[in-house]
């Protein structure tokens, strides 16, 4: 004892293992502590007298006459026995984690394909087979996967909520949000709200997940939906003075003036910070799909899909049809159905239509069919327009669904777009018809033309009268699309000093021109250009549209269809999440989770 009276630590008398110690009282050492090769107790301290009091006490009389060989033969005898244990104990570790992370990593992609549960169990059937062809002495490593339907169900549960997790451990370096919001309803009528989050962390990163899936039982007033948003916000721990903006496909619970959700949204916000202002944007490629309806060609798309109801519906028309084509040799093998629901389908039916509009009007004149109209020269040439309009539509469809478009790069689509229909128009008027081939070919005559170039007018003024919320934000989207070339004098008043600065600094304009948007923003310091960089973090973080919402519904009705009806709104959320996450899960926690789990049982 020391003069102050403190006790000596155990660690500070740097004991080591004696080798001796192993023949002469049948010890070894096992991870910094000696371990009997008899019974198996631990002694903490690296000391002879401790060894010798447990030899003995214990062992002694057992081992007493045994000579110095016979005593080291034992002793050896007992050591390798204690390490065949310690590696069947380390190899049964390790082969049981690696069955439950291969169990894991097959429930993940069961999940993310939209396949039932109960396939682990063929699954694992495919696994033997296969093992016992390929590798017999590796079959029972495959029978300790666990994929029993209750098990994947369960795994399934587990993935969810580890991306459930690591979308909340972001969520918290989120210096705003913005949100993408649908309803729809599954196969049993119950209404499900999407909705989806997009992040931006102070370094320019951004997450897109979705946040929720809300099942909604009772009415889906803009209080219910505020009610679901509200608690999706307060389980991510998101703080609503982040919220710079929500994207809706407009329906009136969502978008109503008085008590809507937008609106209840907005007092939320103003309560918080009065000074904050959310953006509200109606999905750009829902608005685009509306706009056609101002072209009135009911005339044209109502013939067209009752004459391919009469080709399809009937089996026997179909197939002479068929046979038709491949006699004619030509380009189309087949004719399909327009489907209302699906927003491209419309122009590829009346382009196909159009390609074989002469063997359609020679098998409906064989099978005595009168469609008066395949022979009306005023109705083919708005066949014809139909025809290039649609094809100009659905090229701006396509490029409004490409995936990591920001809201400024789709609405220049969109501006594009109607730049596009100005010159056709204008074109038209003086019989220029080089961008509408298929008008072309329909019309000998100029007499038509007034009219469809009225009719591009007008979908111009749709257009132009349908995007007013994007139109509101363009100044501030310019300003971040294009900070060099945009005009100091029309930007915000906070940015206005900073823009200067940029715009004056040629090693920042070469910077932009070689690094993606992202990076330029990130690569701008904070203490120089704060205003700049709040800005860019305000427009890039939002949604231009609710496609991701659409696409998601659709993998909602693939998963909840009239065949698996049964599935619970729980487990319809873990599969949506999984299906949709660009998060990898954390295969390895899961495991040690589980691992924990067992050992704990």
């Amino acid at each position: 004892m020391s003069a102050h009276g403190s006790k000596r630590k155990i660690e500070t008398e740097c004991r080591i293992f004696n080798k001796t110690w192993t023949a002469k009282y049948l010890f070894t050492e096992v991870k910094g502590k000696a371990v009997c090769l008899v019974c198996g107790v631990q002694v903490a301290v690296f000391k002879d007298y401790n060894l010798n009091r447990h030899y003995v006490t214990k062992h002694e009389e057992k081992y007493k006459n045994l000579s110095e060989q016979e005593r080291a033969r034992e002793s050896d005898s007992l050591l390798a026995k204690l390490q065949n244990q310690q590696g069947l104990f380390t190899k049964c570790c390790t082969s049981r984690d690696a069955a439950v992370k291969t169990n894991y990593v097959i429930s993940h992609k069961i999940a993310r394909k939209s396949k039932p549960f109960s396939d682990g169990e063929f699954i694992k059937e495919c696994l033997l087979d296969s093992a016992a062809l390929i590798c017999p002495e590796k079959k029972g490593a495959f029978e300790n996967v666990p994929l029993s339907r209750r098990t994947v169900t369960r795994r399934v549960e587990d993935i969810a909520g580890n991306l459930e997790l690591q979308l909340k451990n972001r969520a918290v370096s989120f210096d705003y949000f913005s949100l993408a919001l649908d309803e729809s309803c599954d196969v049993r009528d119950t209404a499900q709200l999407l909705i989806f989050i997009r992040g931006i962390s102070t370094d320019f990163k951004i997450t897109e997940e979705l946040a929720a899936m809300q099942s909604m039982k009772g009415t889906t007033t803009g209080s219910d939906l505020f009610t679901e948003v509200n608690a999706c916000l307060d389980k991510l721990e998101l703080k609503w003075d982040k919220l710079a903006g929500v994207t809706t496909d407009g329906c009136p619970n969502l978008t109503g003036k008085n008590v809507g959700l937008l609106k209840r949204m907005q007092d939320k916000v103003k309560e918080m910070n009065p000074e904050q202002k959310l953006t509200f944007l109606h999905c750009i490629i829902h608005q685009e799909v509306l706009c056609k309806s101002v072209l009135k060609m009911n005339h044209v798309v109502d013939v067209v899909t009752k004459t391919v109801n009469f080709i399809r519906a009937r089996a026997l028309n179909h197939r002479e049809f068929v046979s038709l084509l491949e006699e004619s040799e030509t380009e189309h093998c087949d004719i399909g159905y327009h489907t209302a629901v699906r927003w491209l389908s419309l122009g590829k039916v009346l382009k196909s239509f159009w390609d074989l509009r002469k063997e359609i009007h020679e098998f409906c004149v064989k099978k005595g069919k009168d469609i008066p109209q395949l022979t009306d020269a005023d109705w083919i040439a708005d066949l014809g327009f139909a025809v290039d309009v649609t094809a100009l539509m659905n090229e701006l469809n396509v490029k409004l669904q490409c995936r990591g478009l920001f809201v400024h790069g789709m609405y220049s689509a969109v501006k594009a777009f109607m730049r596009k229909l100005q010159l056709l128009s204008s074109q038209m008027k003086d019989n220029i018809l080089t961008h509408l081939p298929t008008l072309k070919e329909a019309t000998k005559s100029a007499d038509h033309l007034d009219k469809y170039s009225s009719m591009l007018e007008a979908l111009h003024g749709e257009f132009s009268r349908r995007f007013q919320d994007f139109k509101t934000v363009e100044s501030e989207m310019h300003m971040v699309s294009s900070p060099f070339t945009c005009s100091v004098e029309n930007a915000q008043s906070d940015v206005q000093m900073e823009l200067i600065d940029l715009q004056s600094d040629t090693l920042l304009a070469e910077h932009f021109r070689s690094v993606s948007l992202l990076d330029f923003y990130s690569s701008l310091k904070e203490e120089n250009f704060p205003h700049m960089r709040r800005h860019a973090q305000k427009i890039l973080v939002l949604f231009g549209s609710t496609y991701v919402c659409e696409q998601t519904f659709s993998v909602m009705k693939f998963n909840k269809s009239r065949y698996r009806s049964s599935i619970t709104d729980d487990h319809l959320s873990a599969v949506l999440r999984i299906s949709t996450s660009d998060i990898q899960p954390d295969f390895n926690a899961l495991v040690q989770a589980q691992s924990r789990l067992d050992f704990s049982h």
